[in-house]
């Protein structure tokens, strides 16, 4: 619309002309709204409240003596209130590009003022402390033109060829190169670790690998085994089960048939034997009576037939010494004693022709078989001879 004016959200519009509102300022501030500005009779300009910056190059001297580049920037804006405003427009409404050209000559001078009070090792290590002191100082000056100051960067701090920042810097330096290569050699062994440790795995995973491979092969190559055997070994084992089944049955029917033999055979044989055995037994214990009944029929008979022939066989052997050439030393005594040797020997006789047929007896009783021997009158021989003359005075032998 014709004489409405808005100023942009960064900006602030200044209206002069007539003397209504404004309150003893040279303009009316109008910001974030617009206005009815009367063309001719009112003067319309704009103020930038956007940020601005500016950048401050100075050498600077340390309480030290020491000369140092520094550069800083500077972020500053104009106030937002209507008196920062006010005098912000007062001093560069007209040419607002001087705002940064003040600032910055305003912030070289507190820094030169600020670091003229510290030392190298103050200032490179408490860059903020200086920041914030050169703010400080510049507060009150800034107001005054309307300008506020939203933050100070030191961004370089150099010292020429002086070296001084350099020596300062060089135990740090040494110390960090220090530990950097610890750093390094640490990093390079616990690489130089890792990849042994990737390596020893790597390896225990191809070994693990083998192994596991081996034993598929191996379970696969046991399986064909075992299908490749499975047929020759069913057949093996029916046939060695039919071998057994016919074993047993070979071993059933060897025992039947040895039933059978000792049914058939053995037990008839051993009945058989038993009674030949019972009947020889008997046969020879019949025998045996038989023959000791005729022993003790045979020796009666021999005892009552050497009883009856003693005197006989007294006679034969005194018949003997009829012939004989004896002399006689004790008169009647000695031919008694001759008499009483004569009947000493039949009864000599008597008791060896008793002693022999005991024997014969008993030899018969052991064999079982009985001769002529058992004959009485067979075993009684006498035999008589005259005896043998050294001399006419020679003793006589009877046999």
């Amino acid at each position: 619309m014709f004489g409405y004016r808005v100023p942009a959200p960064d900006e602030a519009m200044l209206i002069s002309g007539g003397r209504r509102g404004l309150g003893g300022a040279p303009f009316r501030v109008v910001t974030g709204h617009g206005k009815f500005v009367l063309p001719v009779f009112r003067k319309v300009r704009f103020l930038t409240l956007s940020m601005c910056e500016a950048e401050v190059t100075e050498t600077c001297v340390t309480k030290q003596g020491i000369s140092l580049h520094v550069r800083a920037v500077i972020a500053f804006k104009v106030g937002n209130d209507q008196e920062s405003i006010i005098n912000a427009g007062q001093r560069f409404l007209s040419d607002q590009e001087q705002m940064s050209v003040l600032t910055g000559r305003i912030f070289a001078g507190h820094l030169r003022a600020i670091i003229g009070s510290m030392t190298v090792e103050e200032i490179v290590t408490e860059r903020q402390k200086l920041a914030a002191e050169v703010l400080d100082t510049s507060k009150v000056e800034m107001a005054k033109i309307g300008l506020i100051v939203d933050s100070l960067q030191i961004q370089s701090i150099d010292d020429g060829n002086t070296g001084y920042i350099d020596a300062m810097s060089a135990p740090h330096k040494a110390a960090i190169q220090r530990q950097a290569q610890i750093a390094q050699a640490q990093a390079t062994q616990a690489s130089v670790e890792a990849e042994q440790a990737a390596a020893r795995k790597q390896a225990e995973y191809a070994r693990q690998t083998a192994i596991v491979k081996a034993e598929y092969s191996a379970e696969v190559d046991r399986a064909q085994a075992q299908a490749s055997q499975a047929g020759p070994l069913a057949q093996a084992h029916a046939q060695q089960e039919v071998l057994e089944a016919q074993t047993e049955l070979a071993q059933k029917q060897a025992e039947l048939r040895q039933q059978q033999l000792v049914a058939e055979v053995v037990k008839p044989a051993q009945a058989e034997a038993e009674r030949v055995r019972i009947l020889a037994a008997a046969e020879a214990q019949r025998m045996k009576i038989q023959a000791e009944a005729a022993a003790s029929y045979d020796r009666v008979a021999l005892d009552r037939m050497l009883i009856d022939q003693l005197p006989q066989i007294v006679k034969e052997a005194a018949g003997g010494l009829a012939g004989a050439n004896v002399n006689v030393l004790n008169g009647a005594d000695g031919l008694g004693e001759i008499a009483a040797g004569l009947v000493s020997q039949g009864l000599t006789i008597l008791d060896s022709v008793r002693q022999n047929l005991n024997g014969q007896d008993k030899d018969r009783n052991d064999t079982g078989n009985g001769g002529n021997s058992g004959n009485p009158t067979a075993l009684l021989q006498l035999r008589a001879g005259k005896g043998r003359s050294g001399d006419d005075d020679g003793p006589v032998d009877v046999d």
